[in-house]
């Protein structure tokens, strides 16, 4: 039994497709990510955006309270953050290019 099965099972889930649609995507990307021998860069940006997508998802739901809501603030700053963070040396050297190719003219 694997470490998602083995939660399933603490949370009295018999099968998947108990899941809401938010809890498929995260044991969907979960699933994914144990499946692999190593993690790449491109893993680690595809699972922050779509955890990212997943709380934007829930701030614009009506249904969902204004607290619960704001609990989910810490988590979208981290998210977007290593978001970023993976991002930065492309940007970097964007720029840089920008700029030298501006020395040039």
């Amino acid at each position: 039994m694997n470490i998602l099965s083995k939660i399933l099972a603490k949370r009295g889930i018999k099968d998947v497709s108990q899941l809401t649609k938010e809890e498929r995507l995260d044991f969907d990307n979960w699933t994914a990510i144990l499946s692999k021998e190593e993690l790449t860069t491109a893993d680690i940006k595809e699972f922050c955006k779509s955890q990212v997508d997943i709380i934007e998802g829930k701030w614009s739901d009506l249904n969902i309270e204004n607290e619960r809501k704001a609990e989910l603030i810490p988590y979208h700053t981290v998210y977007s953050v290593l978001l970023k963070v993976i991002d930065s040396p492309r940007l970097a050297r964007e720029q840089l290019e920008k700029q030298l190719n501006e020395l040039l003219k």
